[in-house]
């Protein structure tokens, strides 16, 4: 027989202990992946969050708020600005392009988003849509991939909006008046989005005066507007606009990248609790593992005294032990990275609904050949103590006993 035959024989002797044993280390290991795709989702939605847009403009409030309503289309806005705003900045000469956004609104939990449809030339470049066309006219609507996926909306579909982001809010917020003026409001399917792998996949996007028209307010001289992004001609023309406008009362602007960097550390704060989690489930595989050997150690010093008096060396008895202990630490590997690979799968639809982050679900995750490179080491010395103490022993007393 063998060396690896006795040590998978061994294995199966103890088959509850050893899938509880491979069991502890699977679990550990699936939820390292987890937290090291889900901080790769983070990292990789801050880059492609906001394109070319430097800068935005909003109402006073928090910054990261602004960012994340503004390019992630997640939680509500911090206020509206006068739409002179707009166009006091693309008249300025450091301005390349801006658009201003109209949000507050949404449909089956999809934010609409009012925004001129060049923003999708300037953001996307020449990517044609997946069906349809562009809006062109107040109550045509272009789906975002994702969005016209989950609601079943295609190309002339019609649909009514609803004030805030979730039901509860509609339930909520919307009083007799403001319900029927959104119910009086129809919006027309003209176009569906390519799947563009950005939380604009998760938006339905409309002209920017829909907000007035479902108020009646097209005309009015005091119209409003969410936000402003702006694509700087220079990174000089950037700076000089953010002084600028956010010298105006109740208006800030602030600078894309560190509002997204922000919203990063905030993120990895989190992550950070979670691998102090993820420690403690080491220790405790560790020490499982450890006990298992120790236990099984005990168990076979009768077999290991039988090997040693039959002529096998004692490197082939430590053998065993830590050939077992390293097969239980492998078998919890590949399990658990297939189980934390495969969550991440399963609920990757519900995190990119949820918060525009896209998790690359069977891409291997940065640092993950760290983890199995870890988790072998410390599966080997875990080991190490039981397997040496059969090593040491003497093979009469290991028979005897």
């Amino acid at each position: 027989m063998s060396l690896i035959q006795l040590v998978w024989r061994n294995v199966l002797h103890r088959r509850t202990l050893s899938i509880l044993t491979a069991a502890a280390v699977a679990v550990t290991a699936a939820l390292t992946v987890f937290l090291l795709l889900l901080r790769d989702g983070v990292e990789q939605g801050a880059e492609k969050g906001y394109g070319p847009f430097e800068v935005v403009i909003g109402a006073d409030g928090s910054e990261s708020q602004l960012a994340l309503n503004t390019f992630y289309h997640v939680g509500a806005p911090t206020g509206n600005v006068p739409y002179s705003v707009l166009t006091g900045v693309q008249a300025e000469a450091d301005t390349a392009a801006a658009f201003a956004m109209t949000t507050g609104d949404s449909y089956n939990g999809y934010p609409i988003v009012g925004i001129d449809p060049g923003y999708f030339q300037v953001r996307y470049g020449d990517k044609r849509l997946a069906s349809g066309k562009l809006y062109a006219e107040t109550g045509e609507a272009v789906v975002g991939a994702y969005a016209a996926k989950a609601a079943g909306l295609k190309v002339g579909d019609t649909f009514h909006g609803a004030h805030g982001l979730t039901e509860e809010e509609h339930h909520e917020e919307e009083g007799e008046e403001e319900h029927e003026a959104h119910e009086s409001f129809s919006y027309k399917v003209v176009g569906i989005l390519p799947q563009l792998h950005t939380p604009d996949d998760r938006a339905v996007f409309t002209t920017l005066d829909y907000a007035w028209a479902v108020h009646h307010n097209e005309h009015g001289e005091n119209r409003e507007i969410t936000a402003v992004m702006i694509k700087p001609a220079t990174l000089t023309g950037a700076q000089a606009l953010k002084l600028k406008y956010d010298a105006l009362d109740n208006v800030q602007a602030v600078f894309t990248s560190k509002a997204v960097a922000d919203v990063v550390n905030m993120a990895d704060k989190g992550t950070q609790a979670a691998g102090a989690l993820t420690v403690l489930c080491v220790a405790l595989a560790s020490i499982t593992l450890s006990l298992s050997l120790i236990a099984a150690a005990n168990e076979r010093r009768r077999d290991a005294g039988l090997l040693r008096l039959i002529g096998k060396s004692r490197s082939y008895v430590w053998a065993t032990l830590m050939g077992e202990g390293l097969m239980l630490t492998v078998i919890g590997l590949a399990a658990g990275v297939l189980l934390g690979h495969g969550a991440s799968g399963l609920f990757t639809d519900a995190v990119f609904g949820y918060t525009g982050i896209r998790l690359s679900a069977w891409a291997p995750a940065p640092g993950e050949g760290l983890l199995l490179a870890g988790a072998l080491v410390l599966g080997g010395l875990a080991t190490l103590v039981p397997a040496l103490n059969m090593y040491r022993a003497d093979p009469l007393q290991l028979f005897r006993s």
